[in-house]
Formats: C-alpha cells, sequence, structure tokens
C-alpha cells in the first residue's frame, strides 16, 4: 500500500525530496498519513490523537532538550550528581532568575568573558559578548554562558560543528549518530575577546545566518566556511589529530546531554502510548547538536535544536542534509507499520490469545530485523541503547 506524509508544517525542500525518493505521497492534513512531518514541536495532546500506524518527527517534551534555559537546567542538575562526567557544557545563567549567582561568579572568576543569547533566540540572533556585567540589565529575560575564548582553530579560523542525532526510540532509549554533517567557520580570523573586537560576529559567531552576509564568505566545497565534517575529519588526519578519539568523546557527551532529559522524554511517551506499538516507536526526532572544541580539542554542547534547518543553500548543504533525512527514512522503516499491517496485528493477537501461545515470540522476531538493519544504513552509527 501506497505510504502517505503529511508536510504542510514543513518548508524544506529536501524532506520533500527525499519522502518522493523513499516512496511517499504527499498529502493533506485532513487525510490519512502515515508520516506527519512537522518544522514545530509537539505537544502532548496532538501525539494522543494519532492512530497506532502513524508517526510524528518529534517526541512531546523534547523543549528540555531544545530550550536554551531548561537545557542548561537539566545539565546543570546532573552535574550535581555526576560532576566528573557533566563537565562538557559552558557554565549558564538563565536571567534574571539567576542574575545574583552571575554576580558572585563575576566576583570569584576575574576576567571571564560571556555571551548573551535570548532565551527562545536562533541564528544567532540578538547574540552580543561582554566582560562587563554592568551592561546586563537585571531585568531582562537573558540566557548568559561563560564563553570559551579559547576555542581550537583552524587557519585562524574559529568553527563549530553540527552533527545531526537521531532518535528512533525513548523506551528503550535508541540514539544514532549521522556520521556525516557540517562544519561552519566563521570569516574573520580569531582574537582573544577584547573591547575592540565584542562586536565583531563574524569572528566570534560561526552561524551560518550572520557569516554568509560577510564578502569574505568562502562557498567552496573542501575549504569553504561551510564544509563537510568528513572533510574536517581529513584535514584533522593530514595534520595528525587522532579522530577516532575525538569522535568518541562527541559520542560520549551526546549520549550524556540525551540522558539528562530520557524520564521526562519517558512519562510523556508513555502518557500518549501507554501499549506497546508494532514496528517500534511512533515518535522519531532528527536532532541538531551544536557542539564546540577548545584548543585541546575537548568538546562543548553549546545547543540542541529540535528542528534544524534543512534548507540547501550549497551543494554541501544539499549532499548532507538530502542524504540525512532519506537515511532517516530507511531507518525508520514505514513500511513495518501500515494501516493493513495494523489490521494484521490485531488478529494475530485474537488468536494468539486462543491458543494461549506466547505472542512475545514474533516480538523478538520483529525486534532482531530491526537490530540487524540498524547496522546496515548508509552513513547512521548506533551509540547507545537502554535494551537489556
Amino acid at each position: 500500500r501506497e505510504l502517505k506524509i503529511c508536510i504542510t508544517n514543513c518548508r524544506y525542500e529536501s524532506v520533500k525530496r527525499s519522502a518522493l525518493k523513499y516512496g511517499f505521497k504527499e498529502v493533506d492534513e485532513k487525510d490519512d498519513w502515515n508520516l506527519y512531518w512537522t518544522d514545530l514541536s509537539v505537544c502532548i495532546e496532538r501525539v494522543m490523537q494519532m492512530k497506532r500506524y502513524q508517526k510524528i518527527n518529534h517526541f512531546p517534551g523534547m523543549t528540555e532538550l531544545c530550550r536554551k534555559d531548561l537545557l542548561a537546567k537539566n545539565l546543570a542538575r546532573m552535574q550535581k550528581l555526576f560532576p566528573n562526567d557533566y563537565n562538557f557544557f559552558p557554565k549558564s545563567w538563565c536571567l534574571p532568575a539567576d542574575y545574583s549567582d552571575l554576580l558572585a561568579h563575576a566576583k570569584e572568576k576575574k576576567n571571564q568573558t560571556y555571551i548573551l543569547k535570548p532565551e527562545g533566540g536562533c541564528q544567532g540572533k540578538g547574540i552580543w559578548i561582554t566582560k562587563s556585567l554592568s551592561k546586563i540589565n537585571p531585568k531582562e529575560h537573558k540566557f548568559c554562558q561563560q564563553y570559551i575564548s579559547k576555542p581550537f582553530l583552524i587557519d585562524g579560523y574559529k568553527f563549530d560543528l553540527r552533527i545531526y542525532v537521531l532518535l528512533t526510540s525513548c523506551d528503550p532509549f535508541r540514539i544514532f549518530v549521522y556520521n556525516e554533517g557540517l562544519a561552519r567557520f566563521a570569516t574573520i580570523e580569531y582574537e582573544m575577546p577584547s573591547l575592540n573586537n565584542y562586536n565583531n560576529l563574524f569572528m566570534h559567531l560561526t552561524n551560518y545566518s550572520i557569516n554568509k552576509s560577510n564578502e569574505e564568505f568562502d562557498r567552496s566545497n573542501e575549504n569553504g566556511s561551510k564544509r563537510k565534517l568528513s572533510t574536517l575529519n581529513e584535514w584533522f588526519e593530514m595534520n595528525g589529530y587522532n579522530t577516532v578519539e575525538l569522535w568518541k568523546k562527541i559520542d560520549d557527551i551526546i549520549i550524556k546531554t540525551l540522558i539528562s532529559v530520557h524520564s521526562v522524554l519517558c512519562h510523556n511517551y508513555r502518557t500518549c502510548f501507554p501499549h506497546p506499538i508494532k514496528g517500534g516507536c511512533a515518535c522519531f526526532e532528527v536532532l541538531g547538536f551544536d557542539v564546540v572544541l577548545d584548543r585541546k580539542l575537548n568538546p562543548f554542547v553549546l545547543e540542541v535544536n529540535h528542528s534544524p534547518s534543512f534548507f540547501t543553500d550549497s551543494q554541501v548543504d544539499g549532499e548532507v542534509k538530502d542524504s540525512l533525512i532519506y537515511d532517516t527514512l530507511c531507518l525508520i522503516n514505514f513500511r513495518a507499520t501500515t494501516k493493513k499491517s495494523c489490521d494484521i496485528e490485531d488478529k494475530e493477537k485474537i488468536r494468539c490469545r486462543l491458543i494461549t501461545s506466547d505472542p512475545s515470540k514474533q516480538l523478538c522476531i520483529i525486534i532482531r530485523k530491526n537490530i540487524v538493519m540498524w547496522f546496515v544504513i548508509n552513513y547512521f552509527v548506533f551509540i547507545y541503547s537502554t535494551d537489556s
């Protein structure tokens, strides 16, 4: 039977291209769809209306991870419990609530640089850098972070990593990292923060939305201002750096970040779906982790995006994002959960009850088939699971 996707609330052509390639037919929201792909976060009430054979590309409650203030609170809570394991997130303050704590920190740690962001901002809008707390309005709602002033540089330029992470299930937890992603470079050579360069966002910020307007923005693929992670890995290896060790560290902080919100995701999901669903989970999520490296190659999570941009302004964007979305659809395996298969499952449950056999054997077969499939999907790497 034909698979149907609703992308009414999705603005990305890359999603449409990948869905058509996979075999989906585009339909309206009122139609009987198999997949609802939206750029917006979803609430519990919305997900509870779904039918058993339908899937959606967000988990309810993911704002706990993707809102800057909530991510900071969750990671700070984990840091109190496990101080040696949760040291990969810059110290953060949610203003005005944490203003007195920020003042106390600044009094103890002299000459620190801080970066301030709007609570719900994106694409580098409203961001500024300062050493002087007197410039901060104590009543204004802002998100403040200690600025990583000694980043790892390539050819003198600061950069960050956009790493794509796929969560296919929250109960059990199953996490995949996509082996291809983006390295985004600032467009003016880096200097330590000072009064002379605080306002130079082309130097301190790596956001594409900001740097693309600089005439120094390099649109070439290999050495440009936006590169593939595979290109970056080649640079590291050519210059004698251990990429295997680096990616172990990155995988580790991704897992720990997601673990910090595991209980919330599970609670929300179980509220929506108290009974197991054939073919896996009704929700999945492609997350965009923004990671920066310090000069010692220690990775730090800056933020997590629940709806990363899938615009394809360049050849690099198109190659990375189209493949990512298509491989995501392949890994989720929508053909395993159709309306027809759910009807068959219902009949099988009745038959199993009548002959008092163990229906869990069929579920084990499905899980084994899925596990085999997980390891053959192009660029995805399976990094963590709470499966017994």
